[in-house]
């Protein structure tokens, strides 16, 4: 789930993800996927470098509700 904006400037990024990750996966360089993307400052570069993907493992664990009686 990456951030929709950057943390610290308020950017739009999310549209740049998938690419930036196809890229990165395909063998490129990371630096070089975000100077292509036009991404310069480094509070949103910081956003791509250190994202990681964990939704993937909490999907996995199943979510328990504790139902409680209802009090009249």
């Amino acid at each position: 789930m990456f951030p929709i904006r950057c943390f610290s400037c308020g950017k739009p990024l999310a549209h740049l993800w998938e690419r930036y990750r196809s890229e990165v996966e395909s063998g490129r360089h990371p630096g070089q996927v975000l100077d292509e993307l036009g991404i310069k400052r480094y509070c949103c570069r910081r956003m791509f470098l250190s994202h990681v993907e964990y939704i993937d493992e909490l999907i996995a664990f199943e979510v328990h509700s504790r139902q409680r009686p209802l009090r009249r």
